[in-house]
């Protein structure tokens, strides 16, 4: 079936009026005539049709007039012109009045259904775009870019220099999950000329393998099963600002290549179509991963991971960052007691050294929801270091223990050292497959098996591809 919707025809010939309402009605449209400019600002603003056809010449206010009158109403509304009298002059003059497009009389139906169409599904496409836009165009955070430390300050300066560019290239930024790579991508958007353009964020982790050209390229209507009818993609959504890519290194493989030459050529090809769109984004993509090391084991493009690091930028994990996680910890009291109408609230002095003590191996993520619980848990006005120790979890503060709560190499129950020529991440790993298997999977025990937090097991077994 073709794209429908209804349709507001403006026409004092009644005999033409009616054959177009009829024709129009047999196709699957809601018609709706008008026999003068006057009824039809009445007819538009009860209706607000999805679609426009207008004559030129009308009784009392000419179709022109009613063109401006309606895109002043609705700048979005496809509004087009039909005369008698047509011209190249008149049809230019028209488009550039804002117009759709231009029909000469006498009026070819199937033509002017056909417009009626692609009208509508552009008027959609604009729409979605602009959904698009609101939804991921949001301005960057900066008040959430907190710290002194001068290894991740350098990055910061690094990134609003490159941003400064008019012409920025690709810009890769790599560190732990939870050290703040968006917040640092937001930045650079925020800090570049196309800051009032869209910044579009894509979480490439949660791209369906058979979903995921669509997502990034878009499709025509009937490309395949689901495809009921035409819809934009990311990159076209991001066109004139940037395109965020988080977590690159976990796209599939089948889809990376596609992605290096709408990154390389500046064009893409919604799934079903056969002409190529231009498309002008400024690429900022993310990973956790080596992604050098995932291209020398075959699992990443090796030609799309030197394209995304023109300008690589490591961001450091928190535990490397000194007195920052102080600062932070008091900004995410500030904003999660103002949160939960507990504002004033303080930590004690016994907190600053398990703060600091501690591994964070969430990084900032982690900090933030720890002290969103520290909030929540507390008593009275001052977060304490017990409430601080049961906010990070079992074990993080244990006694006699190191700062992640693993035993001394004293202790008793101490495991002992790998065996010689055992790398330590394959140590690693087997040390969670071993606690998740004495513990049937349960996560809770398995990290209190281990002497670490639940959410530190959790990122360590996704680190290591483990089930979860």
């Amino acid at each position: 079936m073709s794209v429908t919707g209804t349709l507001l025809v403006v026409e004092d010939e009644r005999t033409l009026g009616r054959a177009i309402e009829l024709f129009l009605r047999e196709h699957g449209w809601q018609v709706e005539l008008a026999p003068s400019a006057e009824a039809g600002l009445e007819a538009f603003e009860r209706l607000r049709p999805d679609v426009v056809i207008s004559d030129v010449r009308l009784p009392g206010m000419p179709g022109t007039t009613l063109l401006e009158r309606l895109l002043a109403l609705d700048p979005a509304v496809p509004v087009v012109l039909m005369t008698a009298h047509g011209t190249i002059e008149g049809a230019v003059s028209a488009v550039k009045r804002g117009a759709f497009d231009y029909l000469k009389k006498p009026v070819d139906l199937e033509e002017l259904r056909l417009l009626a169409e692609r009208a509508v599904a552009a008027s959609r496409e604009r729409q979605e775009l602009s959904f698009y836009r609101r939804q991921h165009g949001e301005a960057a955070p900066f008040g959430d870019v907190v710290g002194d430390d001068p290894a991740f300050r350098a990055v910061l300066e690094r990134a609003r220099q490159v941003a400064s560019l008019p012409e920025t290239p690709p810009i890769l930024l790599t560190g732990e999950t939870g050290t703040g790579k968006g917040l640092v991508a937001r930045t650079i958007h925020a800090s570049s000329p196309r800051a009032a353009k869209p910044f579009i964020d894509v979480n490439c982790t949660t791209l369906p393998a058979s979903l995921a050209e669509a997502e990034l390229f878009g499709h025509e209507r009937g490309a395949f099963t689901d495809a009921k009818q035409t819809r934009i993609g990311l990159f076209e959504a991001a066109d004139g600002g940037f395109l965020f890519l988080d977590e690159i290194g976990d796209l599939e493989l089948a889809i990376q290549g596609k992605l290096l030459k709408a990154i390389e050529d500046g064009v893409v090809r919604r799934v079903g179509a056969s002409r190529d769109r231009a498309v002008d984004v400024r690429i900022v993509a993310a990973t956790h991963r080596d992604l050098e090391r995932e291209a020398a084991r075959d699992r990443f493009r090796r030609d799309l991971f030197f394209r995304l690091a023109v300008i690589p930028l490591r961001l450091p994990a928190l535990r490397e960052r000194g007195d920052d996680v102080l600062r932070l910890a008091e900004h995410y009291l500030q904003r999660h007691a103002a949160k939960y109408g507990r504002p004033g609230m303080t930590f004690a002095g016994d907190v600053r050294a398990p703060l600091r003590r501690y591994p964070w191996p969430g990084n900032v993520r982690e900090l933030s929801h720890v002290i969103e619980r520290a909030v929540l848990w507390s008593a009275g006005e001052e977060v304490t270091a017990e409430t601080l120790a049961m906010a990070i979890g079992p074990g993080a503060e244990a006694p006699g223990g190191s700062a992640d709560g693993a035993p001394d190499a004293g202790a008793a129950g101490a495991s002992a050292l790998p065996p010689p020529g055992t790398d330590l991440e394959t140590w690693e790993r087997r040390m969670l497959e071993e606690a998740l298997r004495e513990t049937a999977g349960n996560q809770t025990r398995a990290a209190q098996r281990l002497g670490i937090t639940r959410d530190t097991l959790r990122y360590r077994m996704k680190k290591w591809g483990l089930g979860g």
